[in-house]
């Protein structure tokens, strides 16, 4: 297994590259094998959200058992929407929950990092361009989603400045099936679901979502959540865990 990570030294300098005994190796980019200067000491390198993407992609209802609770059908290809490139935040950020948000709450979810250009593939050409799996945190504002009854505004109520959680690396060669997703807030635990109950599989995500948009490496897709997303306030510290990636947190405060 490969930890791609990004990171901020203390000359402000942004370096992409894989984590290995206590260091971060640079790399030429994102899945490169090619060196790009010397080991930096991760006590020396402040961890940011391992990848930036172009497109951050989330999914609603890919779950089985919170469609069964929730009486929806399974859908046959992602129900999907789209975060803003502004949502984006990574481990230690403190994300600000603007009042014109109301209700919001997290989502912790798998993430899907992509490491090769993929348009209309084979379910075998998705799998091999996903190049590895991130934690998310969908944080979503309930009250602006439901605000308008013509039209659930999904990207709006998800795409506030910080609300879009990613970190703390890219974890290559993991068995997503053996996955569990946790959210611990304020060190307890409050949502825990196995990824193996996902409807759609990440290479069968990949291989629909590659016929309605080309996919580009650094894309990041997030498999939806299941039960037992709750409401969050200012002052709680929110985690994703998720064993083999590891945990990425955030510090919610109030905003203007």
């Amino acid at each position: 297994m490969t930890s791609w990570a990004r990171g901020r030294t203390a000359e402000g300098k942004i370096v992409t590259g894989v984590i290995a005994q206590d260091a971060l190796h640079p790399r030429a980019a994102l899945g490169s094998d090619e060196a790009a200067g010397a080991a930096l000491p991760l006590s020396e390198v402040t961890l940011l959200a391992p990848v930036v993407p172009g497109k951050f992609v989330g999914l609603w209802n890919n779950f089985k058992a919170a469609a069964e609770k929730g009486g929806q059908a399974h859908p046959t290809h992602p129900l999907w929407f789209l975060k803003a490139d502004t949502s984006l935040a990574g481990p230690g950020d403190t994300v600000a929950l603007p009042e014109s948000a109301g209700r919001v709450i997290f989502e912790g979810e798998l993430g899907i990092v992509i490491g090769q250009t993929c348009k209309n593939a084979t379910e075998a050409e998705a799998e091999a361009a996903i190049l590895g799996y991130t934690c998310v945190n969908d944080f979503t504002s309930l009250d602006v989603l439901n605000a308008e009854p013509s039209f659930p505004q999904w990207t709006r109520a998800k795409s506030f400045d910080g609300f879009g959680v990613i970190g703390p690396v890219v974890a290559t060669g993991l068995d997503w099936q053996s996955l569990v997703v946790k959210v611990m807030v304020d060190g307890r635990e409050r949502q825990s679901y196995d990824a193996s109950d996902m409807i759609l599989s990440p290479p069968r995500i990949v291989q629909l979502l590659s016929q309605d948009m080309t996919l580009h490496p650094g894309d990041v897709i997030a498999c939806g959540t299941s039960l037992g997303a709750r409401p969050v306030k200012a002052g709680q510290v929110v985690e994703v865990v998720i064993d083999g990636i590891g945990s990425v947190g955030v510090t919610l405060a109030a905003g203007a």
